[in-house]
């Protein structure tokens, strides 16, 4: 009797805390659903709260997060960012004293710093154990656009997106934001940085091309960095003088240059035959292990389909690839044009400029350094270094 009135109650109390939860999970999905964003603001570095829950910014705070963007485009690894805020003695946005790279990668992909909210990130499945997990579409997330102050820009937060999958991807080097800008002209190459008088008072970091020493007979001169952002500063007045026809130019042929409704269709037709062509290989399938046939007829009807699907998935990847490096072309023609109708003369250099608006410099041993815009406009100026 004992045993069975401790059963009805824990099944009691097992109901209880499901039903307990479900409310809590509806309530909260639909304060989602409304757009209300709450973060855990004792532990998110940047924001406090607000007197009706709303993220304001902290100014002190905003400008470590900042700092981490700003390292990051200039070159530095997460791991490197966490140890120059360890060394500087910054708490960690949970109070402790040593940062990691995780904490740092988690700040440059936190969409809210840009102003925006994604909502569900996760959820609980199981109201018993109460553990979290990754949504990876398993429950509806929420995107909330403009949602409170920003810290980071826009186009600065979807700059740092970008490096993060050229870096992991391994196509860009993560050094300094010159590296893989600037270009000899004699050879091609790459240049690259180099320490000069690096125990001294007359420490200098140059840029000369990585071949300069290794057989190879380049004549393009070493520049300085401060050499680099005097040239780039120059070019990019003469790029500011031309920009109404350089804007009315990109309005005239936008929607046609960075069209990808027929790659869209292509798509569309390659991936119904490949499902038909899935289907043949089935039913093929099917029928070898239900009646007897020629083995031999069998393997090449089944190598034969298995070719024709290789080849749809291997044109299939080529599309995607095309469709994404339009529309990543596109993001970056709206970034540039964005910041250069912001732009009048410039007398300093500002590292976000560079990376948003240069796509690369060709170094000419002539003395001169045609600076080539992300809207293809090429420049060139003059340098002494010859």
């Amino acid at each position: 009797m004992l045993y069975e009135l401790f059963t009805i109650m824990s099944s009691i109390a097992q109901e209880e805390s499901r039903s307990i939860s479900e409310n809590c999970t509806w309530g909260q999905r639909r304060r989602f659903e409304e757009g209300k964003v709450s973060v855990p603001f004792k532990r998110f570095l940047g924001y406090d709260k607000g007197k009706d829950g709303e993220l304001v910014v902290d100014p002190e705070q905003a400008k470590i997060v900042r700092r981490i963007y700003a390292e990051f485009l200039k070159g530095k690894s997460p791991y490197q960012i966490a140890k120059g805020l360890t060394a500087d003695e910054i708490p960690t946005p949970g109070g402790k004293v040593k940062w990691t790279g995780g904490v740092i990668r988690s700040i440059l992909q936190n969409e809210k710093y840009k102003g925006d909210a994604l909502l569900q990130k996760v959820f609980t499945p199981d109201y018993l154990t109460k553990k979290k997990i990754k949504n990876e579409g398993q429950v509806p997330q929420y995107y909330v656009r403009g949602d409170h102050e920003a810290i980071i820009k826009p186009e600065v937060f979807e700059l740092v997106q970008r490096q993060i999958k050229q870096r992991k991807s391994g196509s860009r080097s993560n050094v300094s934001i010159f590296s893989g800008k600037l270009i000899c002209a004699d050879c091609s190459g790459y240049y690259g940085s180099k320490v000069w008088h690096s125990n001294d008072k007359y420490r200098k970091v140059i840029w000369q091309c990585n071949h300069k020493f290794q057989g190879k007979k380049c004549t393009t001169p070493t520049l300085s960095e401060t050499e680099i952002k005097e040239l780039f500063i120059r070019a990019l007045n003469k790029l500011i003088f031309c920009k109404s026809e350089i804007i009315a130019s990109y309005e005239d042929i936008n929607g046609t240059i960075f069209a990808t409704e027929a790659l869209e269709q292509e798509l569309a037709e390659i991936t119904d035959k490949m499902k038909e062509t899935d289907e043949k290989m089935a039913e093929l399938i099917t029928q070898n292990a239900s009646f007897a046939v020629d083995q031999a007829v069998y393997d090449k009807k089944y190598a034969k389909l298995t070719r024709a699907y290789d080849s749809l998935m291997m044109r299939r990847n080529n599309v995607v690839a095309e469709i994404t490096e339009k529309q990543e072309k596109e993001k970056d023609m709206q970034r540039f044009l964005k910041r250069l109708k912001t732009l009048d003369a410039v007398t300093e250099f500002e590292d976000e400029i560079w990376i948003l608006l240069l796509e690369s410099v060709t170094i000419h041993s002539q003395g001169t350094a045609d600076f080539k815009f992300v809207d293809g406009t090429v420049i060139s100026v003059e340098h002494e270094s010859h």
